[in-house]
């Protein structure tokens, strides 16, 4: 089986926080290479590289991904919202309030991760129990808290989008 030459380019077209962007990047890019790097979105943090620890999460098509184990070429096509996308026309989200009123990071390394997995849950589902948050946020990694603060962090964040009438969205 012959590997893939490493200067072969892919044309990847891809809304990423409302924007549509038509880029050539190389077959070997993943898609937290090409928000970083290509698009300039720092927020986008890389740890593990292994889709383990969840700093990189980000949103394809609502769908909480991995960033750095996803192909760039394989959100050809798709929508992608990353933590800069969560603020809207300089307004924080419910989520990123919630987080900044609870104290729900330290570091803050993982909080871009848990802040998409937050808006994604609440989507979902717009009160969740504290197990179901529990089990949502199992998939990315905070070493810094005993995750306490992150827990009330999402309860806020459901109270925040039921104060202003954002309910689930399928």
């Amino acid at each position: 089986m012959t590997q893939p030459d490493e200067q072969t380019t892919v044309r990847v077209d891809v809304d990423v926080n409302g924007r549509h962007h038509e880029l050539a990047v190389p077959t070997s890019t993943v898609l937290s290479d090409l928000l970083r790097d290509e698009l300039g979105l720092q927020g986008v943090r890389t740890s593990c590289e292994r889709a383990v620890c969840g700093a990189c999460t980000v949103l394809v098509d609502g769908t909480p991904t991995a960033s750095c184990s996803t192909f760039a070429f394989d959100v050809d096509g798709a929508a992608v919202r990353t933590v800069e996308g969560l603020a809207t026309e300089g307004a924080l989200s419910p989520e990123q309030q919630a987080f900044a009123e609870c104290g729900g990071f330290q570091c803050g390394f993982c909080t871009s991760g848990m802040l998409v997995l937050t808006k994604a849950l609440l989507d979902e589902d717009p009160d969740p129990s504290r197990e179901t948050i529990r089990a949502w946020i199992s998939s990315n990694t905070c070493r810094c808290t005993g995750y306490e603060m992150i827990l009330e962090s999402v309860e806020r964040a459901a109270q925040l989008r039921a104060e202003q009438g954002m309910g689930a969205r399928r």
